[in-house]
């Protein structure tokens, strides 16, 4: 998805920067030859920089040298961009049906289900486990693939995803206190009844 509106931040300019240095550096002959100036190294840089804007500093980079690495000449934007997509496999993540499926199998509590990757539950937990155990696979698998999708390329930008930290619950004490002695019990009846007039 394209969002030509956004502006480019430093780190794309700094992505963008880098790209070109390392261009340079694999394609010498030919870096020099498409881009003979100055000028034209400045306008392809700003060219670059508005049309890649949509993608994450990262993935300008991870799709450079992918793309330096695939082929003998400059890479093409199209080329950037298909090297930038994610390859969520080699970092442990199912494709996004067979993470949906999964997230649909798993039974409470789903916290403790053995989850292929975190990216998985917390795009289950995000899509609402009803809806996904109640709606049909074409209605609830393109919503759970948007939050799925954002997941692994966060994966993909680095970010480490974990499980969250549920020790914040509120703890279960209706086990630990018991029933109530049958003197308290009688107290409180007698209260209910004067109160109600019973």
């Amino acid at each position: 998805m394209r969002n030509e509106a956004r502006p480019a931040s430093p780190q794309h300019v700094d992505a963008i920067n880098t790209m070109f240095a390392e261009l340079e550096l694999a394609y010498h002959n030919q870096f020099h030859k498409a881009y003979a100036s100055n000028d034209k190294l400045k306008v392809a840089k700003k060219f670059w920089l508005h049309s890649l804007a949509d993608l994450s500093p990262e993935a300008i980079i991870r799709g450079a040298r992918k793309a330096m690495q695939s082929s003998a000449f400059l890479p093409t934007l199209h080329s950037i961009r298909e090297h930038a997509a994610p390859d969520a496999a080699a970092l442990g993540l199912p494709q996004a049906i067979d993470a949906y499926r999964e997230a649909c199998r798993a039974t409470a509590p789903r916290r403790d289900w053995a989850w292929s990757h975190p990216a998985v539950y917390l795009a289950g937990r995000a899509s609402d486990w009803f809806f996904l155990s109640s709606s049909a696979e074409q209605r609830a698998f393109p919503v759970f693939k948007r939050h799925y999708d954002a997941l692994v390329e966060r994966v993909m930008d680095g970010e480490q995803l974990d499980f969250p930290d549920d020790s914040r619950a509120l703890p279960d004490k209706s086990r630990e206190a018991g029933p109530l002695p049958a003197s308290e019990q009688s107290e409180r009846m007698q209260k209910l009844r004067s109160e109600l007039k019973v």
